[in-house]
């Protein structure tokens, strides 16, 4: 059975020499955050010696714990302590404080941190027990304490996303590899289960991939948009509503504050301008104010073949490209193609003989009831647009239809990612 260490019984604990002498007191344990996805490799410790912070390193450790640790030798030339970067002190950054549990999806509170010998002797950080019960322990005289031989809710490190925006000088960052892994509703999850301070360390984490953090965007409500946009400059803002999809952009842009929206609208590409500004003369619980101004659309004549290839040199999502528009010589909807119908179609054979029957559409003004209805019957994921001569200006997406329907209070919740 692998040695195990446990922080809150080394923390504050004396430091003793390979005789048994008292040299001082155990602060905190240091780790390194540079090595991957592995375990954080404990590089030393921290102890209060003569008055003086002074830095342990981990080779100079002859036994780490239970409740003391002792060095090496009798003699130690010790220097004092001063953080590196890529350091982070157990103890004052970890213990206590929020991290991201990456594969549930939830923000924990580490209640302790475990420290494992591996075998080649070098220690590393196993995880963290976010229960009540080793902050209980703490409470206890040192020489009470215990711990279960097993955690009852650990989580493993290489599970662990910590915080590391109050880290002073350690030049670190919340690290991406691991949140993307994350759905962007799951991350969306947590920015609003978060502080504002930590919320906004996940979206500089995110940041790193500009589409990922415009996805992200989308999935926060309207509360934590604003609270995350009001920070930032109109370009960089502008930047962020240029990455969304054209309908949840006009949304995000009308919450803002009416004195940032046309300045912030002006910095964005002409094209995307253009869509918002059409967005934006639609009632926005209406068929023209929720749809998407971006949408497959082939000529009536278009071989099932080149229909397919549209869609896969298409940068649209899954529910924009689930449906082809056919129209006809002016312009007019024809009707719909399901994607699975153009998978399946002969290569050769004309759009215009998959369009189904009766084909649904709604026009700009129609009300959501109605949307709905039709979407419903016609089990459609999406639904076409038309304006007053039946030409296709954008589609309505079910997720665009319940983002509406559904009540407030059963839409995710502050808090809901936290354990």
């Amino acid at each position: 059975m692998p040695e195990v260490a446990h922080l809150s019984s080394l923390a504050g604990g004396p430091l003793l020499d390979s005789a048994g002498e008292r040299l001082g007191k155990v602060e905190d344990v240091v780790a390194s955050l540079d090595s991957g996805e592995g375990l954080a490799p404990v590089i030393g410790l921290t102890a209060r010696i003569g008055g003086r912070e002074m830095f342990v390193p981990i080779d100079r450790v002859r036994q780490l714990g239970p409740y003391s640790v002792e060095t090496s030798t009798t003699k130690l030339n010790l220097a004092q302590f001063e953080r590196r970067p890529g350091e982070i002190l157990l103890r004052a950054d970890v213990l206590d404080r929020s991290l991201i549990n990456v594969d549930s999806a939830r923000l924990v509170r580490a209640r302790e941190v475990d420290l494992v010998r591996e075998e080649d002797g070098t220690w590393g950080v196993a995880g963290i027990d976010p229960s009540i019960r080793p902050r209980l322990w703490r409470l206890l005289p040192r020489r009470f304490r215990g711990h279960d031989t097993e955690h009852r809710q650990f989580v493993p490190w290489r599970d662990i996303e910590p915080f590391v925006g109050h880290v002073p000088t350690s030049r670190l960052k919340m690290a991406a590899r691991r949140l993307v892994r994350l759905h962007p509703a799951q991350i969306a999850d947590l920015v609003e289960a978060a502080s504002h301070e930590e919320g906004e360390e996940i979206l500089q984490a995110v940041g790193q991939d500009k589409e990922l953090e415009a996805d992200v965007f989308e999935e926060l409500d309207d509360e934590h948009q604003v609270e995350f946009l009001r920070e930032r400059s109109d370009q960089e803002a502008a930047a962020v509503l240029a990455r969304m999809e054209s309908d949840d952009a006009a949304d995000l842009l009308m919450e803002l504050d009416q004195e940032r929206r046309l300045p912030i609208l002006n910095l964005l590409p002409p094209a995307e301008q253009a869509k918002i500004r059409s967005l934006l003369t639609h009632n926005p619980e209406t068929a023209g104010g929720m749809m998407n101004p971006d949408f497959i659309q082939v000529p009536a004549d278009t071989s099932a073949a080149e229909a397919l290839a549209r869609v896969r040199g298409s940068d649209l999502g899954p529910q924009q490209s689930s449906i082809v528009c056919v129209v006809d010589d002016v312009g007019k909807l024809v009707g719909t193609v399901p994607l699975v119908d153009v998978v399946r179609g002969d290569g050769p054979q004309k759009v215009s003989e998959l369009v189904e029957s009766a084909t649904p559409s709604v026009a700009l003004e129609a009300e959501i009831p109605e949307v709905a209805r039709l979407m419903s019957d016609y089990n459609m994921h999406a639904m076409p647009v038309v304006d007053s001569e039946c030409r296709p200006v954008g589609i309505v997406t079910i997720d665009d239809v319940l983002e509406l329907l559904v009540p407030e209070e059963w839409r995710r919740r502050a808090g809901a990612a936290r354990d």
